[in-house]
């Protein structure tokens, strides 16, 4: 199974997303699958099989528990193959980043005048003509 099959199904994705946070047992992961899709513990094995057998997982045994760990290499792998696409995302990221930046140093620049104005800062500036004052 291609790495993006496996990551196509909500299921596998929310495992993934779970084995993330920190390794767990198959009982807690099947706990929180069946609580927020519905299916059953042996629908969840089979998802968790998969993620096994396409190199996203790994399990251990610990007394009669089976805990499962998220597998960086099948990680990687997706990751790689995304990195050819970055080059279009990059400036609009960097793009986004400056206007963030622009944002907060408008905002701290405005309170500044309204505090100086002795204006009230709990409440939002006057509004004139669309634009704040």
């Amino acid at each position: 199974m291609h790495a993006f099959e496996v990551l196509a199904d909500s299921v596998r994705r929310r495992l993934l997303e779970l084995l993330a946070e920190d390794e767990r047992s198959s009982g807690d992961l099947t706990a929180v699958v069946q609580a927020e899709f519905g299916l059953t513990q042996s629908a969840v094995s089979q998802h968790l099989k998969v993620l096994r057998d396409n190199g996203f997982a790994t399990v251990r045994v610990d007394g009669s528990r089976r805990i499962y760990a998220l597998q960086g290499s099948a990680m990687r792998d997706v990751d790689s193959w995304l990195d050819r696409f970055r080059v279009f995302w990059a400036p609009k990221l960097d793009a986004l980043a400056t206007e963030v930046v622009r944002g907060k140093r408008e905002r701290r620049g405005s309170l500044k005048r309204r505090e100086l104005a002795g204006e009230p800062l709990n409440r939002p500036a006057a509004r004139v003509s669309g634009r704040k004052a």
